[in-house]
């Protein structure tokens, strides 16, 4: 395997680390969290709040709160392969998403994890929550052979007692509860150190059909398949957050610990718990949606309180951020909650609704509480930053795109860190680049495979007209046709060289 990192002293940094014992770092990624999702945010815009975020906005106001942040896509499998691993969505052989946990992973064996990353500055790794992309699964009929999905009908050929590889512990992590799919798809199972664990003494390998769901209240967001024959999706997000409390609390003064939280919600089917560390979650706000909103406070709650109760809380970092924009749900729209504050659009999509979010940092005594910062930054500089922390530099061949935030935490400057920001949509096969406030969607043809055939759409002024929601669009514009060809012309080059993006 190619050496991955060099050790190396960043300007201003080591004395960070020199001065203290290393810190504690926990790396939140929500499911489908909007910036509007987050009250604090919300606040800023709005007194119409519909549903408080408390744990959250103490978070922020104790820490920096990023308000030009940004999702590498405006759909979680995309994203998530681009936060792992600190490139664009586009670097990877489907750089659309992989849609399956029985699909391959988009992450090659040499490649830099943020697990990786972590492990090699000498933390002890945990990964918690939803994978999100592909990984690897035996046979049925053959052990020896690894599972190729044809995703033509519903699979039972695939062996799903564990995970046969590229999963969490591929990947990095020392400790892993691993759902492949979230509660969305298929397999309906968890997997503690990628062996499935039974949810009950009684639990077996089972199908999970629509009709057995409907009887505990469930509507399945995507297939029937294998899974845990107790699966119950009400019960998997105080699952996830109480397996990560116990992680916290079995961790030792002298060892260090990444954790990787990628939460369940607040991604269909929306099934939230009745009762969360004593509060009640379910029916207790307009809609389904908006009680996982809730539900994820309070797990963010847990986690700090048992941080405090540690004795840890001071020298812990915690990122938070989300996979995508929020989402368009009618129940929630219709109470007054705007998922996505002021910005157009939502999840999928290649407006800024779609890929605006929350990004939290909160470090006790090293990022000043209360402070803000307009920088535009994106979910894929999480790697950059940790490599900072932990005094690491990334080689040439990894982590292609993610940016250094750590100057901006800790205030010694405000420059921005990207001369333009890259990212993409959906299943709409989208592609947008920002720079100077001027926004491009450039279209993909949907039936070139080799992403070649593309066309500008569409150019927005973020500046002048964020609250008129990307309304005008200047692409026919005489006046900005110089603006349009100097965007896609930046655009084309940059995926042409195929180096790393000048940061």
């Amino acid at each position: 395997m190619k050496k991955l990192l060099v050790t190396a002293c960043f300007i201003g940094i080591s004395a960070v680390l020199d001065a203290q014992q290393k810190p504690n770092v926990i790396v939140v990624l929500a499911d489908d969290i909007g910036i509007g999702d987050v009250s604090y945010y919300r606040k800023m815009h709005s007194d119409a709040i519909i549903v408080e975020t408390p744990a959250l906005d103490q978070l922020a106001k104790e820490g920096m709160v990023f308000t030009d942040a940004h999702s590498p896509a405006a759909l979680c499998a995309p994203s998530r392969y681009a936060i792992m691993t600190g490139n664009n969505c586009y670097r990877s052989y489907a750089p659309w998403g992989v849609w399956g946990a029985y699909q391959p992973s988009p992450i090659g064996p040499d490649q830099l994890t943020l697990g990786k990353l972590m492990k090699s500055a000498g933390y002890r790794t945990a990964f918690f929550g939803k994978w999100g992309f592909g990984m690897d699964f035996f046979r049925k009929d053959d052990p020896t052979k690894i599972y190729v999905a044809p995703r033509k009908h519903i699979e039972l050929d695939v062996d799903i007692r564990q995970i046969a590889g590229k999963g969490p512990i591929q990947n990095g992590f020392d400790y892993s509860l691993t759902f492949p799919a979230g509660i969305q798809n298929v397999p309906y199972a968890v997997y503690e150190n990628e062996k499935w664990m039974p949810l009950t003494p009684n639990s077996e390998i089972g199908y999970i059909s629509q009709e057995n769901m409907t009887k505990l209240g469930v509507k399945l967001d995507k297939d029937e398949g294998l899974g845990d024959t107790a699966w119950d999706p009400h019960d998997m997000g105080p699952l996830l957050v109480n397996k990560a409390l116990d992680f916290i609390e079995n961790s030792t003064e002298d060892h260090p610990f990444f954790m990787y939280y990628c939460s369940l919600a607040v991604h269909l089917p929306h099934t939230p718990s009745r009762e969360l560390n004593a509060v009640k979650i379910a029916e207790t706000t307009p809609s389904h949606h908006l009680d996982l909103v809730k539900e994820l406070d309070v797990q963010m709650a847990m986690l700090i309180e048992t941080l405090k109760k540690k004795g840890i809380y001071e020298n812990t970092i915690i990122l938070f951020t989300s996979d995508n924009g929020g989402l368009l749900r009618k129940e929630t729209i219709s109470s007054g909650h705007q998922s996505n504050d002021i910005y157009r659009g939502g999840k999928n999509q290649a407006y800024e609704g779609g890929q605006r979010v929350p990004f939290i940092a909160s470090w006790p005594g090293k990022i000043k509480a209360g402070t803000m910062s307009k920088v535009p930054v994106l979910g894929l500089d999480v790697l950059g930053t940790l490599a900072a922390i932990t005094n690491q530099e990334i080689a040439e061949n990894q982590a292609y795109d993610s940016a250094n935030l750590l100057p901006i935490l800790l205030g010694e400057n405000s420059k921005e860190v990207h001369p333009y920001l890259m990212n993409q949509s959906g299943t709409g096969r989208e592609v947008m680049i920002v720079e100077d406030g001027y926004k491009l969607i450039i279209a993909f043809d949907k039936n070139d495979k080799t992403d070649t055939t593309r066309k500008p759409i569409a150019l927005f002024n973020l500046k002048e007209n964020r609250e008129e929601n990307e309304s005008q669009n200047l692409i026919h514009n005489p006046k900005y046709k110089s603006k349009v060809k100097h965007l896609f012309s930046t655009y084309n080059e940059t995926r042409a060289a195929g180096t790393k993006t000048k940061i």
